[in-house]
């Protein structure tokens, strides 16, 4: 089946005994057993849970993969997967990775053992001449928030040549755009808060692998941790997946048309977006169906970023992204404050980048919405 058929019907048994057509809400925080000795498939949902059950099998079939699992946040899948790791084990992140990752490796990594370095540009990355205790490589493509793109099939094939487990968070592409197992990586990060949820109203994440070993240590991880999705949350999320397709065409149609506006516009100094850039497009489309929907640009001086978001009507000042709703986002503030000053210039994060998330709105509205605010600014 096509991903648009299996994103509403998955496997196409919800209600196998009941004839449900959607999977039912099961609450239970505990199940009963039936004997000493012998245990049912359930038995504490902080382990195991139908309706979550539910929403990672559709994941899984989404992605093709083997197994999926669903989190309280992307968040507690990106840590679930540090934890992966050993003592001793050095990671490498792009130097432009969301800032509550990095916020995790710089205070938390020392606490556990982990050591990271941060890499300008994972295209160019000389392997021969990296650290024998690399061990991971936590990759996002698209970078957030300078758009940039990673070879996720040559990054595999050297990472794997060197025993080094690939990790790619796929949170602005999702799997509709973007299959990374499908490219040789090893797992897959999801804050599944943004495309997969769509509506601003669910926290989310999720991890998604084919290897049976790493799986059964994820199981382990989340139930010890204790950071699973709720069932109800499950439920909302499964709904939401339904319609990811015919929102993702939608919002990168939108951004496709904000891009050739703001691209030509004598009040912006620089545009940031995966198709911009001869290198970023190839690969970009050598690895993904489209796009996406998130952009970031930089105004030309004496322009105020803070006069043109203050300008804006159909765009909110609120972090996050993949919602139906437009969103502009100062990162240097509100998504990479955990940078100190001179890292975010060294990544090139500048206190003038404004990151915008495009949601469904009738294009044309947008367009005059974002035209409006430049010639405010």
């Amino acid at each position: 089946m096509k991903f648009t058929t299996l994103a509403v019907h998955g496997d196409g048994k919800p209600g196998e005994n009941t004839g449900d057509v959607v999977p039912a809400v099961h609450l239970a925080t505990s199940y009963r057993q039936p004997k000493l000795g012998e245990f049912q498939n359930h038995v504490y949902t902080r382990g195991t849970n139908p309706t979550r059950l539910a929403l990672e099998k559709r994941l899984a079939l989404l992605e093709g993969a083997r197994y999926a699992f669903a989190f309280s946040s992307g968040m507690a899948a990106t840590s679930t997967a540090f934890h992966l790791f050993k003592s001793g084990d050095r990671i490498l992140l792009n130097d432009n990775v969301y800032g509550g990752t990095f916020r995790y490796a710089s205070k938390l990594f020392g606490s556990i053992g982990l050591f990271y370095d941060l890499v300008e540009d994972f295209n160019t990355l000389d392997f021969d001449g990296l650290p024998g205790d690399v061990r991971g490589i936590f990759l996002e493509s698209p970078s957030n928030p300078l758009l940039r793109v990673t070879d996720i099939r040559r990054l595999a094939e050297q990472a794997h040549g060197r025993g080094i487990t690939l990790m790619v968070d796929n949170t602005f592409m999702s799997a509709y755009l973007q299959r990374p197992l499908d490219l040789g990586a090893d797992i897959v990060v999801y804050s599944a808060t943004k495309y997969y949820g769509g509506h601003s109203d669910i926290l989310a994440g999720a991890l998604v692998l084919n290897d049976e070993e790493k799986a059964e240590k994820v199981k382990l991880l989340q139930n010890t941790l204790g950071n699973p999705l709720s069932p109800a949350d499950s439920y909302q999320l499964e709904r939401s997946i339904k319609t990811l397709a015919l929102r993702m065409d939608r919002q990168c149609a939108n951004a496709a048309a904000l891009v050739d506006l703001l691209r030509t516009h004598p009040k912006v100094k620089r545009v940031f977006y995966p198709s911009i850039g001869e290198e970023n497009r190839r690969i970009q489309e050598s690895q993904s169906r489209g796009f996406g929907a998130v952009l970031s640009f930089v105004l030309r001086e004496g322009c105020d970023p803070g006069r043109f978001i203050g300008a804006l009507s159909l765009f909110d000042f609120a972090v996050s992204l993949g919602s139906v709703e437009s969103l502009v986002c100062h990162p240097a503030s509100q998504t990479h404050e955990a940078f100190s000053p001179e890292l975010r210039k060294k990544a090139g994060i500048e206190d003038g980048l404004l990151r915008l998330s495009i949601g469904i709105e009738d294009i044309e509205d947008l367009l005059a919405d974002v035209e409006q605010a430049l010639e405010a600014a």
